[in-house]
């Protein structure tokens, strides 16, 4: 099991950017999709506090559920983007 996980959802260009870029830098992760209804996402709710996608956690570094794919991005960059 990696570290980083990615909530997503099929076809959401959101969600493909940030899982772009953790291609790009090299990053394993685990992929959760996600229900189409907002109102099905309880794991999403209960990790983020709200119920778009994507969501990121990244245990090793104590992110527990960061949304807005822009803030994933610079994280993931700012973060990984020096070890690669």
């Amino acid at each position: 099991m990696a570290n980083i996980t990615l909530y997503e959802l099929n076809g959401c260009p959101f969600c493909i950017k940030v899982a772009d870029e953790l291609e790009e830098l090299g990053l394993e992760y685990d992929s959760v999709m996600v229900p189409s209804s907002h109102a099905q996402r309880h794991e999403v709710k209960e990790i983020s506090g709200q119920t778009g996608v994507p969501v990121l956690v990244d245990e090793e570094h104590g992110v527990e559920g960061m949304p807005e794919s822009t803030d994933i991005i610079e994280y993931l960059e700012e973060t990984y983007g020096s070890e690669s």
